[in-house]
């Protein structure tokens, strides 16, 4: 038993599958897992659960007794931006959980644990990277087991990668962050997910698996970040269509507005909305990355916006544990 720190990077949510109930699996969810930003947290054993981090400490808590350990002195040293589309609950838990039980000896289990944690509860993109990193289409869930009520935590089970492949090394991803109302998350959130479930359009959950199949993989096969870029700009606008009554419009605002700003920009390859945003992410590539960081505070100055503009790159590994 020792010091254990565990760090891990955000992901990008590039959408779903599929939202309609006439399909036989829902969600799907679509993403990748970024270098940084990243959450650090580190563990030692104690005889009780000790941590300054209020919701650090929620998970401390959850894992201690998962674990069946006897506590965890927590420090969280650095966290994702909250509810902005860089998947900050699910990695923080996973690192909590992570960082716990290796200070006790005991594999963490990540994926068979993430539902007692609430999380994976519709994609598995975040434990998915949490694990390996990498581009991630995971497989959803059985739309059978679509309830109209959230269920409680622990009765479902992380969705399977049905694809997980290397990011290239040349690749980059603008990340523009503005200062802006968070995304829906909690009760908001799975309200907002009821409603659009209720009235998705199948021919969406279609027309996505199209472009996945004949787009997205191989242009990851190809190693081609511009059409790769093409095929998530239009997998992030058509499930758009989906949410379009729930945030008044294809993208929420102010989104919408830097989308459109960055859409006709040569350096990035294709634009969209992580999760429920704000935050807004371009496909690049090293050669134009400055460019591309150029573009996103430009767009921000034009949009009379503050905000945070930054370029990095894909993660292909799962998180780093050290001991220290």
């Amino acid at each position: 038993m020792s010091r254990v720190r565990v760090a891990t990077g955000a992901r990008l949510h590039f959408g779903f599958g599929n939202l309609s109930l006439d399909h036989e699996r829902l969600y799907g969810g679509l993403g990748v897992g970024l270098d940084a930003p990243r959450t650090v947290v580190t563990a030692e054993p104690a005889d009780d659960v000790a941590c300054a981090h209020g919701l650090g400490r929620e998970y401390a808590k959850r894992a201690v007794e998962l674990l069946g350990v006897s506590g965890a002195s927590v420090a969280v040293e650095s966290t994702l931006p909250r509810h902005v589309g860089l998947g900050s609950g699910t990695q923080l838990a996973l690192a909590t959980l992570a960082a716990v039980a290796r200070a006790h000896g005991r594999d963490p289990r990540a994926r068979s644990r993430a539902p007692e944690l609430g999380r994976a509860g519709r994609s598995g993109v975040g434990v998915a990277t949490f694990e390996r990193g990498g581009v991630v289409v995971d497989g959803g869930h059985p739309s059978e087991a679509f309830t109209p009520e959230r269920p409680a935590d622990g009765t479902w089970e992380t969705p399977p990668v049905v694809t997980r492949r290397d990011v290239p090394e040349g690749w980059r991803f603008l990340l523009v962050v503005p200062e802006a109302d968070v995304g829906r998350n909690g009760e908001c959130e799975d309200e907002s997910m009821r409603c659009v479930i209720t009235d998705a359009d199948p021919g969406v959950a279609d027309r996505i698996a199209g472009v996945v199949l004949r787009r997205l993989l191989p242009a990851l096969a190809d190693g081609s970040a511009a059409r790769f870029g093409a095929a998530i700009e239009r997998i992030d606008r058509l499930n758009g269509r989906w949410y379009a009554d729930e945030q008044s419009g294809i993208y929420r605002e102010p989104v919408g507005t830097l989308v459109d700003l960055l859409s006709s920009e040569p350096s990035c390859f294709g634009v969209g909305q992580s999760s429920w945003g704000p935050c807004v992410y371009g496909v690049t590539d090293v050669d134009h990355a400055d460019a591309a960081r150029r573009a996103g505070q430009e767009a921000l100055r034009s949009a009379d916006l503050a905000g945070e503009v930054r370029v990095v790159a894909g993660r292909n590994e799962g998180a780093e544990v050290v001991r220290t």
